[in-house]
């Protein structure tokens, strides 16, 4: 992570043409986009490539088209959303590519703005074909990468064009690495200890590696969510009809094992909101041992008491997966009580990675109380494991 990595600022920008890569992998409902937290993200980046004199070019996924031109995942709406965040023409080529994408883009004046459609509906962006790298960075002058949420992945926008253009790091992305730096480094947490990780979500597969890497530098580690009944059946307590990963009991007893030769401390939930039926209107009841024929749907008000204290003594936290089903109010106590902590945790680095953990902050009405709220849920989550992304290395100078 030594080698310079270029910012907007190491950039000639006036009369130029920059090709950005944002994250505008937004929802979309009847083609209109029902969140646009992902497009407010890239406004400052676009703000100064425009305010610098720059011509900007800018290229997107949006989910699974599968190579294939499919209407439901055009990114037309989102450059209508886009129009109207900045209050200004965006104009929209229907296509990627090309000897007419060339001429669209040479008939805009500086400080325009145009939007391409869906990477992805040329198969040969997921495959990161060198070729279509090549025709991509023939489009501008100047490439910036914003799109940290897509930074994990070798795809021809992220890894292939930064080779053939002078290229840099938007303002979103050097915010993230800024933000998640200090959690990777070799004395991370030295000046902010305790250092604590809270991990939820489903599965227990999908967080082996970024415990392994936090284990070596955290002393607490709270689990939550559904992955906890994993760890809890791992130890021989009951866990009802919770969801759990039966193949992953051997790995949970070994992770417990590593983290305490490690002087780790690990939380695992002490009570549970219960419920019979996966459903929202669900009867609930809360229990220290889950009886069979329920199942977990949150952590339980014990296990809040115990946590929240410990938590609050912490300098640094790292958050990534929520506490229970947070989507429903009869199961989102403890996700919440997880996002009103840190809000609350004043002078210390406070980091959510993303994902379901970035919407619980923002339901809850906390993402602006804590340190960072990162965009990439899956990439912060590579970031802390390996302390490097594919996009990130792609940028690095030589």
């Amino acid at each position: 992570m030594a080698a310079r990595i270029d910012t907007l600022a190491d950039l000639q920008l006036d009369g130029r043409t920059v090709l950005c890569r944002v994250d505008f992998n937004v929802p979309l409902k009847n083609g209109v986009v029902t969140d646009d937290t992902r497009i407010r993200a890239a406004l400052p980046t676009i703000a100064r490539l425009r305010d610098a004199g720059a011509k900007v070019v800018l290229c997107s996924h949006l989910g699974r088209p599968d190579g294939e031109r499919k209407p439901e995942y055009s990114l037309l709406p989102v450059a209508e959303k886009l129009a109207q965040a900045v209050d200004t023409e965006v104009v929209f080529s229907h296509d990627t590519v090309g000897d007419e994408v060339q001429q669209l883009i040479q008939e805009q004046p500086p400080r325009s703005l145009l939007l391409l459609e869906n990477l992805r509906y040329d198969p040969r962006e997921e495959s990161g074909d060198p070729a279509f790298a090549k025709q991509l960075a023939a489009l501008a002058d100047v490439f910036v990468n914003d799109a940290f949420g897509a930074m994990h992945r070798a795809h021809a926008s992220i890894t292939g064009v930064p080779a053939l253009l002078p290229s840099a790091v938007g303002l979103l992305v050097q915010k993230e690495l800024e933000a998640l730096l200090p959690l990777v480094s070799a004395d991370a947490g030295t000046d902010r200890k305790p250092y604590a990780a809270i991990l939820g979500g489903a599965k227990v597969s999908d967080k082996i590696g970024v415990i392994e890497a936090l284990s070596k530098r955290i002393d607490h580690l709270f689990i939550g969510g559904a992955m906890a009944y994993t760890f809890l059946k791992a130890q021989g307590k009951a866990t009802g009809s919770s969801k759990i990963e039966a193949d992953k009991l051997e790995l949970a007893l070994r992770i417990l094992d590593k983290c305490a030769a490690r002087n780790v401390r690990v939380h695992l939930p002490v009570d549970h909101v219960v419920a019979a039926a996966f459903a929202a209107d669900a009867p609930t009841q809360v229990v220290a041992d889950i009886p069979e024929g329920h199942m977990g749907l949150d952590i339980g008000p014990a296990t809040i008491a115990l946590w929240k204290p410990i938590i609050e003594r912490c300098r640094t936290v790292f958050w990534n997966g929520p506490m229970g089903v947070f989507e429903w109010d009869a199961f989102a106590n403890g996700t919440r009580s997880v996002a009103e902590t840190l809000a609350g945790m004043r002078g210390a680095l406070t980091v959510v990675g993303g994902g379901d953990s970035a919407a619980a902050a923002a339901k809850f009405q906390v993402a602006d109380r804590v340190t960072h709220v990162s965009t990439g849920g899956g990439a912060s989550l590579e970031f802390l494991e390996n302390g490097d992304l594919v996009g990130v290395a792609a940028l690095r100078k030589k």
